[in-house]
């Protein structure tokens, strides 16, 4: 498996921590609304990642948390007239509705921060003690100087990010790269600290939840997120984390590329903001993770009507053969054996292991369609040589997550398919016509 380190800035040969297992966290939602579009391809992206590391033959602990103290959400719940824990709990599970719509693998562990705040409160408790942090008037900060190749990841230079910082007359800060570990509050959720009584900042939430899922591992495989949480938030989480236990987080860091909305950013301000809930509704959970998938995850996502039909088409065309391979077997009475094309499968598989190039897997797939067509539609059909195609395929969409379900066919079925089959034969168009629709209801046609 070669993945595109963002740390070192190249494609590198995954070489776990533990033979045959893979660590990895993905950051996950701020939950205060629905989850957007731009949300729900890193759900894609990461998923299939696990996905193609799992087909590798590999056990995957996959953990993406849910930040449940914030801001944004002391807003909606004032706003609301509800407390916070209603607003989180709501749009908690409307994330997981458009996970599973999605058809993604819930995380092996989704920790809360709420949950876990003695071990927030520790941890910058120590960094405090390492003199990594500061306290000022009840506010922590943590000292940024303190560590070395601050912003290796997000590459930039530090005279350059302090040329970009605007600080305040008043701040408390040392320097105006430092950020909050501790934020002391009177409003909203707030906790009892050696410091004041307030709540955790946001870049420290994610190393502690890391040390804690992963038993006290100090190091992971995989860090992944959009790009759009390179710098700060991983810049910040890694900073801390050299701090506290001089390790970088994670050996590889994984970012997916923004999701634009014909041609323009995804923002509040242009009124593009797509809900990922309405575009499942609309086009199905299939389409748009076939369209996430349709670009390699590191580049931008264009989203417009050609590509939500572009996405459409294509994916029709590898589900109508199996479809019709399903229903030729089953008229047949020919149960499809589990073995598959393993050339094919292979080709497939070796563009995922390219650093998840899923165009490349996506010209496998297309391949082997092309092949399971000419099977389908000769006059006696092969099934031995069908049921390796259909296998090749059902493989290779499960590795992508698209979900398939093989048809099956019941007497009821057949019969109904003979009176079609006959109706055309006596040229009863009428009847054929009405025998059809029946079948298309059904799904069989």
């Amino acid at each position: 498996m070669k993945l595109f380190n963002s740390m070192s800035q190249k494609i590198e040969e995954f070489k776990p921590i533990t033979e045959g297992q893979v660590s990895m966290y993905v950051c996950g939602p701020t939950v205060y609304n629905y989850p957007h579009i731009g949300n729900a391809r890193p759900i894609v992206v990461f998923d299939t990642l696990k996905r193609t590391f799992m087909a590798l033959g590999y056990k995957v602990k996959m953990v993406s948390n849910y930040t449940d103290v914030d801001d944004k959400i002391i807003k909606v719940a004032k706003e609301c007239g509800i407390s916070e824990k209603e607003v989180t709990e709501k749009f908690i599970k409307a994330y997981n509705d458009d996970r599973l719509a999605l058809h993604a693998m819930m995380p092996d562990a989704a920790p809360k921060v709420t949950e876990t705040m003695d071990a927030i409160i520790a941890f910058i408790d120590l960094l405090v003690k390492k003199e990594h942090a500061y306290v000022v008037d009840g506010d922590v900060y943590f000292r940024v100087s303190s560590v070395e190749n601050y912003g290796k990841l997000s590459n930039q230079q530090i005279d350059d990010l302090m040329v970009g910082a605007r600080i305040d007359e008043n701040s408390k800060k040392e320097n105006p790269l430092d950020f909050t570990l501790w934020k002391r509050t009177e409003e909203g959720i707030k906790w009892e600290s050696p410091w004041s009584v307030g709540r955790p900042g946001w870049h420290t939430e994610c190393v502690v939840m890391i040390n804690k899922e992963f038993d006290g591992n100090h190091l992971i495989d995989i860090h992944g997120g959009g790009m759009d949480l390179k710098f700060p938030h991983h810049e910040n989480e890694i900073a801390q984390s050299r701090a506290a236990y001089e390790t970088g987080i994670a050996n590889y860091w994984i970012h997916n590329g923004m999701v634009n909305i014909d041609g323009e950013k995804m923002s509040k301000s242009l009124g593009n903001v797509i809900w990922a809930k309405d575009m499942i509704e609309k086009i199905g959970g299939d389409t748009l993770r076939w369209l996430f998938l349709s670009s390699h995850y590191r580049s931008p996502l264009n989203i417009n009507e050609e590509a939500i039909e572009t996405a459409k088409k294509e994916l029709n065309k590898v589900k109508t053969p199996l479809k019709q391979a399903y229903v030729k077997a089953g008229l047949a009475g020919v149960d499809l054996k589990e073995e598959y094309d393993v050339e094919s499968f292979h080709t497939f598989l070796t563009a995922m292991e390219d650093d998840l190039n899923t165009p490349n897997a996506f010209a496998a797939i297309f391949d082997v369609v092309k092949q399971l067509n000419q099977v389908v539609r000769q006059k006696e059909i092969d099934f031995t040589a069908l049921g390796l195609k259909v296998n090749a395929v059902e493989k290779m969409l499960d590795v992508l997550g698209i979900e398939n379900h093989r048809i099956v066919l019941s007497e009821e079925d057949k019969n109904l398919h003979a009176e079609w089959k006959s109706a055309v034969a006596q040229k009863d168009f009428e009847l054929a016509d009405k025998f059809r629709a029946q079948l298309i209801e059904k799904g069989i046609l």
